[in-house]
């Protein structure tokens, strides 16, 4: 019986992965491209995404949050597994852009305590530009980001962005994980 990563991985690799030419929100050209989101917003992905993030979050803290709309199956599925773990962890969603009206806020979830400590989370890291923006929202209203996660590390210079800002990316899976052929 395949563990909790080995279903998960074999879920990404038969469900989001397309080998093909495409070019990434980052603007940069690939030869393959993961669609998360056709797994995590899946029963089976959102639970085993969400446990296996999970148990890598700190237990001081109170929240995950990400850019929409990549995160946000992600931090959902988290928040309801860690009330079943009774861990309570809440969920926060970072918008692109603020909302127009009522709060015009960027970030979207509970009132949490100012300097509450939030994972960061993104479903796909190329350049870490997304995360980062996240974080950057995050702590404009008023948390502390203190941990940085992401089902995939593209490893394409992500990581290194992330760390230059403080935060050792911690990634469930990496490109090499993939183990992605080249085309002929």
């Amino acid at each position: 019986m395949a563990s909790e990563r080995e279903r998960l991985l074999e879920l990404l690799k038969s469900k989001s992965l397309e080998i093909r030419d495409v070019t990434l929100s980052s603007g940069r050209k690939s030869d393959y491209y993961i669609d998360c989101k056709r797994v995590t917003l899946t029963p089976e992905g959102a639970f085993l995404t969400a446990k296996l993030m999970l148990d890598m979050i700190g237990p001081d803290v109170s929240a995950v949050g990400g850019l929409t709309l990549g995160a946000d199956p992600i931090v959902s599925s988290i928040a309801v597994v860690s009330h079943l773990q009774k861990r309570n962890v809440a969920a926060l969603i970072v918008r692109k852009e603020p909302k127009k009206h009522g709060t015009m806020s960027y970030v979207e979830g509970p009132a949490l305590e100012k300097g509450a400590k939030v994972a960061v989370v993104e479903d796909v890291v190329t350049s870490g530009a997304s995360l980062l923006r996240a974080v950057e929202r995050i702590a404009a209203a008023g948390y502390q980001p203190v941990q940085a996660l992401t089902i995939l590390d593209r490893q394409e210079g992500g990581r290194e962005a992330i760390s230059e800002k403080g935060f050792e990316l911690q990634a469930l899976f990496t490109r090499a994980d993939l183990d992605i052929k080249k085309q002929i």
